[in-house]
């Protein structure tokens, strides 16, 4: 990889550098054995500032399957450079050692996931106990012996016990002294079977087409970071992109402790784990901007951003984990948002966290405001074509709320966020579909109208625990007939428990569903007679009904309209 140094300094050949300090690009490719012998080496190494290791286990076994049969795995982004930056000691629990000084230093910038993948399985010492119950993810196996059916022949092994004869471990195919030993306790497990030979050549190719494979590599040489996050901003926009928190994060990092992108999911992690579920990593990131005192939290400058943040990263993100436990407290316990999935718009949860933030302890006519102000821009969606404009006069708008400066009458006329006014709801919707923020609003009033559901053999329990469980598929439809004119309709879905053998249209007439969860008895009739589309037809009519009366009880104007296209519109 290394190559000697132009007089600018960089390492590579002369025409791949770019001259007056810009960064220069060399292409190449490399044998995959070569590239993962710099990891081992320490000359390739992964900057702090990159997420963890996130992948699961089935794309690392598709990465496996691909090289083999010769599939392009796509580039690797590399930046060569002379600038030191905190990179990790151990890739994949494997330890790398410092790079030689006085060199300079290639770090990944695109590709992590699959470098780590790579070198800790093909690394890895023989297997033993190491005390790590995740340690079984680097130990991949390509089963011998196996027709090609175009599934994946690359598998994980965890039950207790060595692994079958057959199972090929892949650590072994880049060293030759432990592919032969594999070979010795195959033919002593086969016994003399005629088997060996095929299973052993078997093996051979398979380790052959491994250790000929090729990398694409890229590698930006000088420049400084903000150059070379950009670069990777463009090369990879039509890809997994970096997330704008990565981008700040990787500008803003200056080594000695947690990068900013790691610090928020720390905080998101924690949340998750107590029961809310998954805030996207965008959503914590924009909230920590608002909290660090930033209007501008949806813009692409990054490098402008990073700089402004540089000296308050640690406080933005410290702040903003106390004033998101607040919001999340607020949502679970004021409003009724069980999950985070079911939030309306992610711009709703970076908002309430700012306010939070300016005001840890609400007055109760703010409170009553707040939740007003979720439902009302929730059913009219007010953030469904948001800009960096709306945004940035959303957070001026809930900054003069939160401290004062303005109280909810102070808003009316003014066409902000809190100027009610001309916020209409949009009607019942039509179509289910979660990608709708509506349909998300319509949700939330349904498992506060009928939180409680009962098992087959009568056992309570909340519906919103089975939406926890089973994620989209606790939405069971009641009636599959094809054709039906408003099969799609929301009124054609229940939550339930999943009843092996019992569909819900059985469940519902099994337990006499009648006067419940929105079903009037004339509508249960038509179920019952199998009228599904009238069923359908009624079961709406008094969901929209009660719904109405509910939007009518926080001072909204209901919708003239009984039903609406439902938009796909979440950010």
């Amino acid at each position: 990889m290394a190559s000697p140094h132009d007089e600018h300094g960089l390492d590579g050949p002369e025409e791949y550098a770019a001259p007056g300090g810009e960064i220069g690009v060399r292409p190449d490719v490399n044998l995959l054995e070569t590239f993962l012998e710099n990891v081992r080496t320490g000359q390739l190494r992964v900057p702090k500032f990159q997420r963890p290791f996130v992948w699961r286990p089935d794309q690392m076994l598709d990465l496996f399957d691909s090289i083999e049969r010769g599939y392009p795995i796509g580039s690797m982004l590399l930046w060569e450079t002379r600038q030191e930056l905190e990179s990790l000691d151990h890739v994949g629990g494997l330890p790398i050692p410092d790079a030689a000084p006085g060199k300079s230093v290639t770090y990944i910038l695109d590709g992590h996931q699959r470098l780590s993948t790579l070198y800790a399985t093909l690394y890895r010492p023989a297997a033993g106990p190491s005390g790590d119950p995740a340690d079984w993810i680097w130990h991949v196996y390509r089963v011998l012996g196996q027709s090609d059916t175009r599934a994946n022949r690359y598998v994980h092994w965890r039950k207790p016990g060595p692994p079958p004869p057959n199972y090929l471990p892949v650590r072994s195919v880049l060293r030759t002294l432990d592919f032969l030993a594999y070979a010795r306790n195959l033919l002593k497990s086969l016994d003399g079977s005629p088997y060996y030979d095929e299973l052993v050549e078997e093996g051979e190719q398979v380790a052959q087409r491994i250790k000929s494979y090729k990398v694409s590599v890229v590698t930006l040489l000088g420049g400084n970071l903000a150059q070379a996050v950009e670069v990777f901003s463009r090369v990879n926009s039509k890809g997994q992109s970096m997330s704008p928190d990565q981008m700040v994060s990787a500008l803003t990092y200056k080594g000695g402790g947690e990068s900013l992108a790691n610090s928020i999911a720390a905080v998101l992690d924690r949340i998750a784990a107590e029961g809310f579920g998954e805030i996207n990593s965008t959503t914590g990131f924009r909230a920590v901007l608002a909290v660090a005192g930033e209007e501008e939290v949806t813009g692409a400058h990054w490098d402008v951003l990073a700089r402004r943040m540089e000296g308050k990263v640690a406080q933005a993100v410290q702040d903003t984990d106390v004033a998101l436990t607040r919001a999340v407290a607020f949502l679970r316990e004021r409003v009724g948002v069980p999950l985070a999935r079911l939030i309306p718009y992610n711009n709703q949860l970076m908002l309430l966290t700012l306010f939070f933030h300016l005001r840890p302890e609400p007055s109760p006519e703010q409170e009553e405001a707040l939740i007003r102000w979720f439902w009302i821009t929730s059913w009219a969606g007010h953030f469904a074509s948001v800009n960096s404009t709306t945004s940035r006069q959303s957070i001026q708008d809930m900054r003069a709320f939160a401290t004062g400066e303005k109280r909810l009458a102070d808003f009316a006329d003014g066409q902000g966020m809190f100027d009610f006014a001309d916020q209409r709801p949009r009607p019942y919707p039509d179509r289910f579909d979660l990608r709708s923020a509506r349909v998300r609003a319509y949700l939330l009033w349904e498992l506060r109208e009928f939180p409680e559901r009962f098992t087959a053999g009568g056992k309570p329990y909340l519906a919103v625990e089975a939406i926890r469980r089973l994620d989209s598929a606790a939405f069971r439809r009641i009636s599959n007939k094809a054709g039906l004119s408003n099969g799609s309709n929301p009124a054609n879905r229940i939550v339930l428990e999943v009843t092996p053998g019992m569909t819900a249209r059985s469940y519902l007439l099994d337990q006499s569903g009648e006067g419940e969860l929105g079903i009037a008895p004339d509508a249960w009739i038509r179920l019952g007679r199998g009228h599904d589309e009238a069923f359908i037809e009624l079961r709406a009519a008094e969901l929209a009904r009660r719904e109405r009366l509910f939007i009518e009880s926080m001072g909204a104007v209901a919708p003239p309209a009984v039903a609406a296209d439902t938009e796909i519109d979440t950010e």
